[in-house]
């Protein structure tokens, strides 16, 4: 059984995922919050420690605590696939391939898979869903010595990267992420179940093994209300780069 200070923590974790307490707001105060769930202050200040210790809040002395981030929010500060996100935040993570079809890498493909112009890979189109609501499309370029092990897979495997592994031993390392903004157009609109020209979070990657093999690079685009991304730098790190697009 979960002591009350871990069931209150699961608690506010939820109502943060409701968006009851938005990213930027103030949660309760602590009195407040022991009031509310009939605990001591104690109590309620170890719950909010595990929150801030997952990045969730953040608080300076003497004001009340800060949503920083939702477990919707996907930090760059390590490699996750999109099951892997999803099952952090107790979601089910679903999807299906609309289209997998090899061909001639294109100067683009060949750049950043580091491969001769011409050579055939796989171009695979996913619809990856949380609890069966499409929230992502996947363009995904594999490159040709992993694309027989990508085909393999079926086609509503919930986690490719989870399958490549255990099939290949393949362990997806380091990324590259190029973030911008972009329009819906037909497609997207239609497999995301969106308005034409609605907002979409492109995420533009490049995965590699961890030699610095290039596996594959993907064009993902989020609808807006699906996710946020967290980047978490300071004076002496920052792994965050601005430029002009």
């Amino acid at each position: 059984m979960a002591a009350r200070h871990e069931e209150i923590a699961e608690e506010l974790r939820r109502a943060i995922d409701r968006e009851e307490y938005t990213v930027g707001s103030r949660l309760p105060t602590e009195t407040d919050l022991a009031a509310r769930y009939e605990v001591s202050r104690g109590t309620v200040r170890q719950a909010v420690a595990a929150l801030t210790s997952e990045g969730l809040i953040g608080s300076r002395q003497g004001a009340r605590r800060v949503v920083l981030a939702s477990r919707r929010s996907q930090t760059f500060e390590e490699l996750r696939s999109f099951a892997q996100w999803a099952r952090a935040m107790g979601r089910e993570a679903t999807g299906h391939v609309v289209s997998s079809t090899y061909r001639p890498a294109t100067p683009e493909d060949s750049v950043r898979l580091q491969l001769t112009a011409g050579t055939q890979v796989l171009h695979v189109l996913r619809v990856r869903g949380l609890d069966g609501e499409p929230v992502l499309l996947e363009r995904t370029v594999y490159a040709d010595w992993i694309s027989p092990a990508v085909e393999r897979v079926e086609p509503d495997c919930p986690s490719v990267t989870q399958r490549l592994y255990e099939d290949t031993g393949l362990v997806f390392a380091y990324g590259e992420h190029v973030i911008d903004a972009v329009a819906a157009g037909a497609q997207d609109a239609d497999l995301l179940g969106i308005r034409r020209t609605s907002p979409l979070l492109r995420v533009r990657r490049v995965t590699t093994t961890r030699e610095g093999r290039p596996v594959e690079w993907s064009d993902d685009r989020y609808r807006s209300d699906a996710v946020t991304f967290s980047v978490h730098n300071s004076i002496a790190n920052n792994a965050l780069a601005r430029r002009a697009p």
